[in-house]
């Protein structure tokens, strides 16, 4: 199974940084988030990445050009036709599809020009600015017992973000907005979607959040996976500050490798 990860937004909000590269090439100890979010999909034997890129691309496809060498004990010797010996690798056995999916794509449009790497068969779903503790391979499981076309993750957080309405069985009915009170769940992104998604997402301007998903719900297709661990994303200075302190502890929530 393929896990794509939504990577080309500007990130406005932690624009200290994003200035200068994308969002989730920003690090937490020295590793851009997004290389955190791999490594727990990893540590479930997800090897298989397609990554969203849009903002500064380059530096995205640049990181991982280098990220074998970077990674690895290596010799130059410039007397024998500058030879390059490679003496151990210790990369994760990755393989990464990085694509161009425009600079002003909306996300689910950045979902749809995926589509041919994805092919017909289910795949995993997330954004590029979070990290979690979740057990990928319970997710999957879940969402293969309900049957229904796309499982979100679902969290209980006291923030600002937009509240899913979940019936008894799990199903999301509805989206809201937040309260300050609430304490509804939210969409944390690590999705699990059947490839008939595709056909709910129009063009560049589709917004995955708001048609494919609400029309989702609206069919009764949509299911929340209730995760009650950790989760954090990193939407301005003081969250990054928050996991960087997490990581420099050794006691980082998300780090199961």
């Amino acid at each position: 199974m393929k896990a794509v990860i939504l990577a080309g937004g500007f990130g406005t909000r932690i624009s200290e940084e994003s200035y200068l590269k994308p969002k989730p090439m920003i690090e937490i100890g020295e590793k851009p988030i997004l290389w955190h979010i791999m490594k727990t999909y990893s540590h479930y034997g997800i090897q298989d990445f397609v990554i969203c890129c849009g903002y500064k691309q380059h530096l995205i496809k640049e990181w991982f050009a280098d990220y074998y060498l970077h990674n690895s004990d290596i010799t130059f010797d410039f007397s024998r036709n500058n030879e390059m010996t490679v003496h151990n690798n210790v990369a994760e056995p990755w393989k990464v599809t990085l694509v161009d999916t425009g600079l002003n794509t909306m996300t689910g449009g950045r979902v749809k020009r995926v589509q041919k790497y994805i092919g017909k068969e289910p795949f995993l779903l997330t954004y590029g600015d979070g990290v979690a503790d979740i057990n990928i391979k319970q997710l999957i499981k879940y969402h293969e017992s309900h049957g229904k076309k796309a499982t979100i993750s679902a969290y209980n957080i006291g923030q600002r973000f937009g509240v899913l309405e979940i019936d008894s069985q799990n199903a999301i009915q509805s989206f809201r907005e937040k309260n300050i009170s609430d304490g509804g769940m939210i969409n944390i992104g690590y999705m699990v979607l059947e490839p008939d998604i595709f056909d709910y997402i129009a063009d560049d301007n589709t917004v995955f959040e708001k048609e494919p998903l609400e029309r989702l719900a609206t069919e009764g297709q949509l299911m929340a996976y209730k995760h009650m661990g950790f989760w954090q994303c990193m939407d301005t200075q003081r969250d990054k500050k928050k996991l960087e302190e997490m990581w420099e502890s050794g006691h980082a929530p998300w780090k199961k490798w």
